[in-house]
């Protein structure tokens, strides 16, 4: 793939995600007053006590942090990160002057949360895969990160735990329960996400005769193989074990072109998330 098509194809993901992003903090999340942390719960919480929409506080916190990221963190602070920040918070004071809403979409803020935490999770989670960040309180993180020592994550669940336990003092305790359970709700949704997104095959294959698979894997799935020397317990006899990960799609192909020419292989198949290496995620 060319550089440019590259570039293309991130910035189209980072698009995506940042469009279900905007979709689920507009439509479910402003409407309802859920805050469940970072920038667009403060500026729902703040939006209650001043007279300005949840879009142009939301712009107006992301354009200030923006421009601190710039100053403390210098090159080093990206320009994806610019780019989605900006688009999400024009998208969002846009959507506010083309598409008001001043009210719910349904008499049903449960089913609400759960659109309010998914969206955004989901969206995140494309961020996240696209080495993207979505700004707001991340780049707090980040200055935090270059500059002191302290446990980052544990920093940021805090903060995102005192925004969310504000909206019991602003919208009562029934809209800040339900936003204590989105927070938790979030959490899972983009651990969840992230990991299926990341799932690969990782297949053991024990057979006496490689050639054709290890054959197969190089030239029509364009993957790598290890072959390892192995010895079955029982009859001693000398194995071949082939180690190779593929993705799912690959990994259906993988399994039915061994049970056609290599029926008596042994195949384990697991799941895993976390590879590092030529073909999958570089190492900086």
């Amino acid at each position: 793939m060319s550089d440019r098509r590259k570039v293309l194809q991130d910035y189209g993901i980072m698009t995506l995600g940042t469009v279900l992003m905007v979709l689920g903090i507009y439509f479910f999340k402003y409407t309802n007053h859920f805050s469940t942390g970072g920038v667009s719960g403060m500026s729902v919480i703040l939006a209650h006590y001043f007279p300005i929409t949840p879009g142009t506080v939301g712009l107006m916190i992301n354009l200030f942090l923006l421009v601190v990221g710039y100053l403390f963190l210098g090159k080093s602070f990206g320009i994806r990160t610019t780019y989605v920040t900006l688009l999400q918070s024009v998208l969002l004071w846009g959507m506010e002057r083309i598409l008001p809403m001043s009210a719910p979409m349904t008499d049903q803020p449960f089913l609400e949360l759960i659109f309010a935490v998914a969206l955004p999770g989901v969206g995140s989670a494309i961020l996240f895969q696209a080495e993207a960040s979505s700004g707001g309180t991340d780049i707090v993180a980040m200055i935090m990160r270059k500059y002191t020592t302290l446990d980052i994550g544990r920093a940021l669940l805090v903060s995102d735990c005192i925004i969310t336990f504000a909206a019991c003092f602003a919208f009562g305790m029934t809209i800040g329960l339900y936003s204590i359970l989105g927070l938790v709700i979030k959490s899972l949704v983009i651990d969840l996400v992230i990991e299926n997104i990341n799932t690969n095959k990782c297949f053991h294959i024990i057979t006496a005769h490689p050639a054709c698979i290890e054959e197969y894997i190089i030239t029509h799935l364009k993957r790598g193989a290890t072959r390892l020397h192995g010895e079955g317990i029982f009859t001693h006899e000398g194995r071949e074990v082939i180690l190779t990960v593929v993705n799912r799609r690959q990994a259906v192909l993988l399994r039915r072109f061994i049970r056609a020419t290599e029926p008596s292989a042994f195949l384990l198949i697991t799941n895993t998330s976390e590879i590092i290496g030529r073909g999958f995620r570089g190492v900086n």
